[in-house]
């Protein structure tokens, strides 16, 4: 198990984002293996954890639309 101690974490979102409220936050360079993601409404909510390179290849679909418009 990846322990990561989440209070020393610097959380950025995407500069694409307004100030809407719909925004994840994410933790770059926290762990080399991980991506911890966060809600930027809830900053003391729960964090989610996903390996970098599938946080990576999501990234990638999305920015390509392989969503849809979202």
């Amino acid at each position: 198990m990846i322990d990561i101690d989440h209070a020393d974490l610097r959380w950025v979102k995407s500069s694409y984002s307004d100030n809407g409220g719909d925004c994840v936050e994410v933790a770059l360079g926290a762990h080399p293996v991980v991506m911890p993601v966060r809600d930027s409404k809830d900053p003391a909510g729960p964090v989610l954890v996903f390996p970098t390179a599938a946080w990576t290849s999501f990234v990638a679909a999305a920015a390509a639309g392989a969503f849809g418009e979202l």
